[in-house]
């Protein structure tokens, strides 16, 4: 869809990211976010849109996000879905302060944010935040102990044979997940273990991303009639494949760094922002689980000089570290007297996309 088709459809859009967490400076950029509802052949035909996330420079109607790259604007569908799953980015768009543009739909929406909060944010959360850590300890790894040179195929045992190619090891773990799942699909005692499988846990992607172990290669053989020494190939290329993909990662993360940030990094040892963030959400969740509300502005919530210290590099990574331990174990005490539910209402917040949707009318 077009910008102008887009921003008439809308019904709110906000001032997210470091200056809705009250974090910004001077050479901060604007994160604009927001929702609109596309029109009647989206929902009833095949045409299908999740969000505008480029075309800023086209002609339109809100002159404050032209030409801004860092603009996204849902479709409400797709923003349902999103907050149901208690995702954080996604979550906080309905408790800024800043709306600078806003209809009667919108502040429906935001009028029934409530329905949206529920004990899931303990684990998205906190999953954000170990994201961030994950990010944090890679780029730590890499300043102390940087890679010298690209991966060969002979540093993994690959001599005299072909290494697989990525879509060969791929397309090999789609058919080992199809497998197994085909196994427990149609048992209604393992129910819950498809519904992890299909929905809860992305298991392709950890296939993908994760070699498989000695102690699994003698079972995959045989449950897959496959040969022996495939197998041992495919863990070879796997291997080698994650290395690789590391190495490409490093060579971006050394060209595409911020120089400021990258001398703050290369000073206190880890990313600064990406310990801030982490400590943030683990806090958010913290006071979502506590208070059933998502306090944005962190001005409000009372840290903001704290994470600006830890932006400043005042603390360690150790510190850090610790901080985040601390706030893992406070939110598995909170978790346990929450007066949250278990899970939101999914009935209700269907009802809810409905009534948006007919009040916004086609």
């Amino acid at each position: 869809m077009k910008r102008k088709e887009v921003e008439e459809r809308t019904i709110f859009v906000g001032l997210a990211g470091s200056h809705a967490y009250g974090l910004n400076h001077p050479k901060s950029d604007y994160d604009y976010r927001g929702v609109f509802i596309a029109p009647k052949e989206y929902y009833l035909g095949f045409d299908a849109i999740e969000q505008k996330d480029s075309g800023w420079d086209e002609e339109g109607i809100f002159p404050f996000i032209s030409g801004n790259k860092d603009t996204v604007i849902y479709e409400l569908k797709k923003v349902v879905q999103l907050l149901s799953a208690a995702n954080p980015n996604v979550l906080e768009l309905l408790w800024l302060d800043n709306y600078p543009f806003i209809t009667e739909v919108g502040e429906y929406l935001i009028e029934h944010r409530q329905i949206f909060l529920s004990k899931k944010v303990k684990h998205t959360y906190s999953g954000y935040a170990f994201a961030q850590i994950r990010k944090m300890e890679t780029h730590r790894k890499w300043l102390l102990n940087p890679p010298q040179s690209k991966p060969l195929p002979q540093e993994f045992g690959i001599e005299d044979e072909k290494v697989l190619t990525k879509d060969e090891v791929n397309a090999f773990l789609e058919y080992l997940y199809n497998l197994v799942r085909g196994r427990i699909e149609f048992l209604e005692a393992a129910e819950q273990l498809y519904q992890l499988l299909t929905a809860d846990i992305d298991f392709k992607g950890l296939l993908k991303q994760h070699p498989l172990p000695d102690k699994t290669l003698n079972y995959t053989q045989s449950l897959t009639n496959s040969r022996s020494d495939f197998i041992r190939l495919l863990q070879k290329s796997q291997k080698y494949q994650v290395a690789l993909r590391e190495w490409k990662a490093y060579l971006s993360w050394q060209q595409n760094r911020n120089p400021v940030r990258a001398e703050m990094e290369k000073k206190s040892g880890f990313d600064l922002k990406h310990g801030m963030h982490c400590i943030r959400l683990l806090r958010s969740g913290l006071e979502i689980l506590a208070q059933g509300k998502v306090v944005v502005n962190r001005q409000a919530a009372g840290d903001v000089d704290d994470l600006k210290a830890i932006l400043r590099g005042d603390y360690t990574y150790e510190q850090v570290m610790k901080m985040a331990d601390d706030l893992v174990a406070q939110m598995d005490v909170v978790y346990e007297r929450s007066p949250l539910p278990l899970a939101p209402n999914l009935d209700r917040i269907n009802q809810l996309c409905i009534e948006l949707v007919e009040m916004q009318g086609w």
